[in-house]
């Protein structure tokens, strides 16, 4: 009996710490998002891609935590990395981002930043891949 008590209490500590790392993480989105509104009116859409990131990103850190200690945790973490470096693709396309405002046509080349940010994904990848197969291999 004691040992399920222990069991429930290490769960609800899980949950305590999902919750409070996915507030995080849309606390800290609400707060660039204040420097990023006025893009938002420039650019069709952008608003709807962004928080469309966040949710999904914050929806993968807070299943990690509350899958903390078994092997699942590190399936989703390679997932979470698949996602962003798969979502930056998607969104950013071809890197260079153009927008016709008024008679003008602003055009923003994000390349650089597209293969920094794929760049660091696929570090995570690796690290991800690496903590999966180092978990495997210790718990046979």
């Amino acid at each position: 009996m004691a040992d399920a008590a222990k069991r429930i209490q290490k769960f609800r500590f899980r949950v305590f710490k999902a919750v409070v790392k996915g507030a995080v993480y849309f606390g800290l989105y609400l707060a660039v998002w204040l420097f990023l509104a006025p893009v938002s009116d420039m650019v069709p859409g952008f608003q709807q891609t962004v928080e469309i990131f966040v949710f999904v990103y914050v929806f993968f850190v807070v299943v990690g935590e509350l899958l903390s200690g078994t092997v699942f945790v590190h399936f989703f973490n390679v997932g979470r990395e698949l996602f962003v470096i798969g979502y930056l693709v998607l969104s950013l396309k071809d890197g260079v981002v153009g927008v016709t405002f008024e008679n003008m046509r602003l055009v923003a080349d994000f390349r650089l930043f597209l293969v920094i940010a794929v760049a660091l994904s696929m570090l995570g990848l690796a690290k991800a891949m690496l903590q999966t197969i180092n978990y495997m291999s210790e718990h046979p």
